[in-house]
């Protein structure tokens, strides 16, 4: 996958002096025990690391600017083990500047009825302290995630590992930069935006270079190179000649994978992990990129096509929140209208992400009747099952919008043995005629990505991290 760098969360621990050393120590043992269970749980993707406790406004303010400026850090959990004064937190809480999970727990799960005493509850007041903690930051307006219940519970750790991908995500986001070959598809509205906002609000890069740009590393790649990679093709997927002799064929393809070398050393030369095409910008160009790209994306990189750059973020930002995993572009195509078997047909015209994948891929080689250039090779499938979300960036002009749908992914049953391209199948929710009827009122576009490992909570925890206005479809 392209890469993401190493990321940790601080794990603090809200507490006061009231109590003396000795249950500051109690408090301090706790944490760290249970630092170390949810370390080795196997839940979280990333570790926790705990700090020192949170007694005064002082040390909350000088853990969050470490936290503002370590790169490694995505982000806080806090947990209020003791009741903890909120105008001590203010000042940090404003400074940070990373997500904050709350964690509303306790180090015990019950109440111990025979020995509890007035020590116990003054120093296990956690119920106290999340009021406490949790007016301050609905005052200062943090949106910051809340999560209950008791900390060894795996749907609690579940939640926190969701959050955590998000966090990663946001971090991410701000180091998202798109490689634009070309220009937008001329005379399509939903692949238009403004650069320079999407750069202020989410952090993104999107820099434009000419078809030439590109074609120049294309000339650079030697024989033996394609030479490898054509082989490690044969390995990973089934070969289809159709009506094409195997020498005629094998060019079409071994043109991909020049280009696959090519876009690669661009993209990594230049930090991009993301990047977009146009078959209306191929001067120079044998083919429209699409077994290269489809190759791409499946190692992590964002991508869209005609230009489309807020979708080809939006997939990179995606890829990295569900560690690139049943996540990639796709294009609304075709209705299933049939009575009982209202579904979407999604594809593109060659560039369909193989992390969906729910069969061994096979190379064709077919004509594309766009773009006026050679017959390009692509790869074919079936997608898979699952229940997921698909979301589209939509630009209003006087702010940007997401929209997200809940569906239902289906396995094909039905053979297509003349669409030579990849297809993936879904129902809307909360079924056909109300979802397909909120999408379109609400602008939504037909370029979208959609994840089978994401959820509907998780897109919009990051939504609102970004201030972005959002709609839920479900």
């Amino acid at each position: 996958m392209s890469t993401v760098s190493a990321k940790q969360f601080w794990f603090v621990v809200g507490s006061q002096h009231l109590y003396g050393e000795e249950a500051l120590g109690e408090v301090k043992a706790h944490a760290q025990a249970m630092t170390d269970a949810l370390n080795h749980s196997g839940v979280l993707p990333y570790p926790l690391v705990l700090q020192d406790l949170a007694v005064s406004a002082d040390k909350i303010t000088s853990i969050m600017k470490e936290v503002n400026y370590r790169d490694e850090v995505a982000g806080v959990i806090t947990w209020m083990h003791t009741f903890s004064p909120a105008k001590m937190w203010i000042r940090g809480t404003k400074l940070l500047q990373k997500p904050l999970l709350h964690l509303a727990t306790q180090y015990n799960e019950s109440i111990p009825w025979a020995t509890i005493d007035m020590d116990f509850m003054n120093l296990n007041q956690a119920a106290h302290g999340d009021r406490e903690y949790g007016f301050i930051n609905a005052r200062l307006n943090k949106q910051n995630k809340v999560v209950v219940g008791y900390w060894e519970r795996a749907e609690v750790q579940k939640q926190i590992a969701a959050w955590m991908d998000v966090a990663v995500a946001y971090n991410e986001s701000f180091s998202i930069k798109v490689a634009r070959f070309g220009d937008n598809m001329r005379n399509v509205g939903v692949t238009e935006g403004d650069k320079v906002e999407a750069q202020i609000q989410f952090g993104w890069t999107v820099d434009y270079y000419g078809i030439g740009d590109l074609v120049e590393y294309v000339k650079a790649v030697k024989e033996e190179e394609i030479d490898v990679l054509f082989a490690e093709y044969a390995e990973l997927y089934d070969f289809e000649y159709g009506s094409y002799s195997k020498d005629a064929w094998e060019a079409s393809v071994k043109v991909q994978a020049s280009y696959e070398i090519a876009l690669k050393r661009f993209l990594d030369k230049g930090g991009y992990n993301a990047f977009t095409s146009n078959f209306e910008d191929l001067h120079g160009m044998k083919q429209l990129p699409g077994l290269a790209v489809q190759r791409l994306m499946a190692q992590g990189y964002g991508f869209a096509g005609e230009g489309d750059w807020k979708t080809a973020a939006l997939d990179r930002l995606l890829k990295v929140m569900s560690h690139n995993q049943n996540t990639g572009f796709m294009e609304d195509y075709t209705y299933e209208m049939a009575a009982g078997q209202e579904a979407i047909l999604q594809s593109h015209m060659l560039e369909v992400d193989p992390c969906l994948a729910s069969n061994r891929p096979k190379v064709v080689v077919s004509p594309l009747g766009i773009g006026d250039r050679e017959d390009p090779a692509r790869l074919v499938f079936d997608g898979k099952a699952g229940e997921g979300v698909v979301v589209s960036m939509a630009d209003f002009g006087t702010h940007y919008k997401l929209l997200i749908n809940e569906v239902e992914a289906f396995e094909p049953t039905v053979p297509a043995p003349k669409l030579p391209v990849a297809r993936v199948l879904w129902k809307v929710k909360p079924n056909f005629q109300d979802g397909v009827k909120a999408w379109i009122e609400n602008g939504g576009g037909h370029h979208t990505v959609v994840s089978l490992n994401l959820t509907t909570d998780q897109i919009v925890t990051y939504a609102k991290l970004v201030g972005l206005e959002y709609v839920v479809i479900k």
